[in-house]
């Protein structure tokens, strides 16, 4: 099987900083897959949050992760200091991806890559709906 290549954009909309602690690592001394997931998933709500926005709540809707793909670069240790920069692209009628890309702070060392496929969601209605005209708009402008 080939192994996962994530594509980045040339330009990301969103980068936020996030410290590992010790509850990140695992027991070969190094950040744990699982808890990479966890940073990138706090990073995404502070992205939301950086456009006006929650996960549950963007222009009525909410959205539901549909799919992840992560490809690993090098480890990443206790103490050091993450940038985790965002994007969204790959529109389709009712989601996109949210590309990122982590790398060390002070070495500017490339740690993962990955993208998350999100859906809009109508929590009331329990139905997948159209992307948001607004938030497609104000995220092609970026």
């Amino acid at each position: 099987m080939p192994r996962i290549r994530i594509d980045l954009p040339e330009h990301f909309a969103f980068s936020t900083e996030l410290q590992i602690y010790a509850s990140h690592i695992n027991e070969a001394a190094h950040l744990d897959n699982a808890q990479l997931l966890t940073l990138v998933s706090e990073a995404r709500q502070r992205f939301f949050k950086s456009l006006g926005y929650t996960q549950t709540q963007v222009e009525g809707v909410g959205t539901v992760v549909a799919d992840a793909a992560t490809q690993y670069v090098s480890e990443a240790f206790h103490g050091e200091t993450l940038v985790i920069e965002m994007a969204a692209n790959d529109f389709n009628k009712y989601g996109c991806d949210l590309v990122y890309r982590v790398c060390d702070r002070d070495s500017g060392r490339e740690v993962a890559r990955g993208k998350i496929g999100i859906v809009f969601f109508d929590y009331g209605n329990r139905k997948v709906v159209a992307v948001p005209e607004r938030f497609r708009e104000q995220l092609s402008a970026v």
